[in-house]
């Protein structure tokens, strides 16, 4: 289970940060950063927090309202980058993009700067408003961490259960814009949104 290990090894407020939706083929990618206070932490969300790949979809929906409803406890920021951000600078350096506007959220609403960013991860943005460190499988060690892909993921999720509103054809509200085989019959059928990503499709990955 994800603890402070890591928050308590830097002086100075540290918080942690993961993406959402670096995968899928339509939809923007998401990013949250988030800081904890170790001491007014609520037990729920102490207890609670891993992995959102772990969690069932309504466990994800419970913390990330204990998460927003938290007051001073919890500090955040949440962030995307958009289909054609994605397609304009490729889909690792859009997820950066969200990160840093993740960051530079959470800073503007704690009207502090945080002295170190936790990155679940191996790779680090080139520039970010504060220093970086990598932390690989850092959703399943870090609270931080975790609590970030918590709300990156279900921020992403209610997204695309909103767009799949509007283009039901393509199964969004089950596949969550990822490479199933229902959702690639679909645009073979019914052709590509204005929410697929066109630089997958020069990658063979939209209709490969």
């Amino acid at each position: 289970m994800p603890d402070f290990t890591f928050e308590r090894a830097h002086p100075g407020p540290v918080c942690g940060v993961d993406e959402a939706g670096r995968g899928p083929l339509a939809g923007s990618v998401a990013a949250a950063a988030v800081w904890l206070d170790q001491q007014r932490l609520p037990e729920a969300l102490l207890t609670g927090l891993n992995d959102s790949k772990k969690l069932s979809a309504r466990k994800r929906d419970t913390l990330f309202d204990l998460l927003l409803g938290s007051g001073e406890a919890v500090r955040y920021g949440i962030a995307s980058a958009s289909v054609e951000e994605i397609d304009r600078l490729n889909i690792l350096r859009a997820s950066h993009l969200a990160m840093e506007r993740a960051v530079l959220a959470l800073h503007q609403q704690a009207g502090w700067s945080c002295s170190l960013a936790l990155i679940d991860g191996n790779q680090a943005p080139r520039e970010f408003p504060c220093p970086t460190q990598c932390v690989i499988k850092g959703d399943s060690l870090s609270l931080s961490i975790a609590a970030a892909s918590i709300l990156a993921k279900v921020t992403r999720d209610r997204e695309m259960l909103a767009l799949d509103r509007q283009f039901p054809a393509y199964g969004w509200q089950r596949n969550m814009g990822y490479g199933t085989a229902e959702h690639r019959a679909a645009i073979a059928t019914h052709g590509p949104s204005p929410h697929h990503r066109r630089s997958f499709a020069r990658q063979g990955e939209l209709f490969g």
